[in-house]
C-alpha cells in the first residue's frame, strides 16, 4: 500500500479531512466525540504524515489527540501553505479545498515532525503569549497618552498604564517561578544570563519561545529565530542579504540583547565595530551581532557551559 498523507482543515464547527493519494474526503464535527472518532479512524490508516492548519489554538485538542495516538503530526504555518496553494494554482478557498491542499503539502513537502510539547512547556508558552499581548496594549496606551488632550482622559489612560505595568510585572514573576520550578530550564536560563547583555527577560524569552536552542545546528536555529541571511540575487545582479520569517519575538529579544551587548560585552562590541568600520550600515551590523550572539548562546546551550570570553590577542 502506498504511504497515506492526511490534511485536516480546522474550524470552530467542523474538521475537514482529505487523504492522499486515494482522495478520500470526510467531515466530522469539531467536538470531543468527533475528534475521538476521527483519531480512531485515522489510526487504522497508519498515515505517513498528518498535517493540520494553525488556527490560533482551535487545532490544539485535535493535535493533542493525534499525538496521544502516536500519529506523526505537524501543524503547518498558514503562510507556507498559502504559498504552496498558489504554486499549485489553487485560487478558491473552501474548507474542503484547504484540506486537500494540506494533504498535498504533507505529501510533497513532508515537513519535519517534532515531539509534542510537554504540558508545562505549553503553560509557560501561554504565559509568554499573554505577556506579549499586554506589552502591545501597554505600548498602545502610552501612545494614546501622548495624544490625549483632556486632563480626565490622560488620568484614565495613566491609570490603565499603571494597571498594565502591574499585570506585566506579575506575569514576569509567574514566568520566573515556572522556570525556577524546572531545574533543567532554570539551569539553562542561568547559563544564558552569564553572557553580558543577556538579562532575565531575554533568557526567559529564549527558554519559552526557542526550546530548540542547543538542539539544532547554528543555521537551523538562526532560521527559526528569523536571523538567517538569505541571498537576493538574480542573474548578474547581486543584492544585499536579507532576513525574514522566523519567530519575531525571539528575533526582537536577541536584537535588544545585541544592543545591550555592544555596550557591555567586549566580544560583541569588537564584532559590531569591525562591521561598521568595514562600511556595513549600523542596523545591519546590529542584526549581524544578534546573529552572532545567537550562535554563541546555541553553542553554550549545546555544551552546557557558561560564558567564557575569548582570550585577548597578543601582538
Amino acid at each position: 500500500m502506498p504511504d497515506r498523507f492526511i490534511g485536516i482543515d480546522v474550524s470552530k464547527a467542523a474538521l475537514d479531512v482529505h487523504v492522499r493519494p486515494d482522495g478520500t474526503a470526510l467531515r466530522v464535527p469539531d467536538t470531543r466525540s468527533g475528534v475521538r472518532r476521527l483519531v480512531t479512524r485515522l489510526a487504522r490508516l497508519t498515515p505517513a504524515l498528518v498535517v493540520a492548519d494553525a488556527t490560533g489554538g482551535l487545532e490544539r485538542p485535535l493535535v493533542d489527540a493525534l499525538h496521544a495516538a502516536g500519529l506523526p503530526t505537524v501543524v503547518a504555518g498558514p503562510d507556507r501553505v498559502r504559498h504552496f496553494a498558489r504554486a499549485l494554482g489553487v485560487r478558491g478557498k473552501t474548507d474542503r479545498a484547504d484540506a486537500a491542499v494540506l494533504a498535498h503539502y504533507a505529501e510533497r513537502v513532508r515537513p519535519e515532525v517534532r515531539p509534542a510539547p510537554r504540558p508545562d512547556d505549553r503553560a509557560l508558552a501561554a504565559l509568554a503569549a499573554r505577556r506579549r499581548q499586554l506589552t502591545a496594549m501597554l505600548a498602545a496606551e502610552k501612545n494614546r497618552l501622548q495624544a490625549a488632550a483632556a486632563a480626565a482622559l490622560r488620568a484614565d489612560v495613566r491609570a490603565h498604564v499603571r494597571w498594565l505595568e502591574g499585570r506585566i510585572a506579575r506575569l514576569d514573576a509567574q514566568i520566573g517561578a515556572a522556570i525556577t520550578a524546572d531545574p533543567a530550564r532554570a539551569a539553562a536560563a542561568a547559563r544564558l544570563q552569564t553572557v553580558p547583555g543577556v538579562g532575565p527577560v531575554v533568557a526567559h524569552t529564549l527558554a519559552t519561545e526557542l526550546p530548540e536552542l542547543g538542539r539544532l545546528g547554528r543555521r537551523q536555529v538562526a532560521a527559526l529565530a528569523g536571523l538567517a541571511p538569505f541571498p537576493r540575487d538574480s542573474g548578474t545582479l547581486r543584492g544585499r542579504r536579507a532576513i525574514w520569517g522566523g519567530r519575531a519575538v525571539v528575533r526582537t529579544a536577541l536584537y535588544l540583547a545585541a544592543m545591550s551587548g555592544v555596550r557591555c560585552n567586549p566580544t560583541l562590541r569588537t564584532f559590531y565595530r569591525r562591521l561598521v568600520a568595514a562600511g556595513k550600515p549600523k542596523k545591519a551590523a546590529l542584526t549581524a551581532t544578534a546573529h552572532k550572539l545567537l550562535t554563541i548562546l546555541n553553542t553554550m546551550a549545546r555544551a552546557g557551559t557558561t560564558w567564557s570570553p575569548p582570550p585577548a590577542r597578543t601582538t
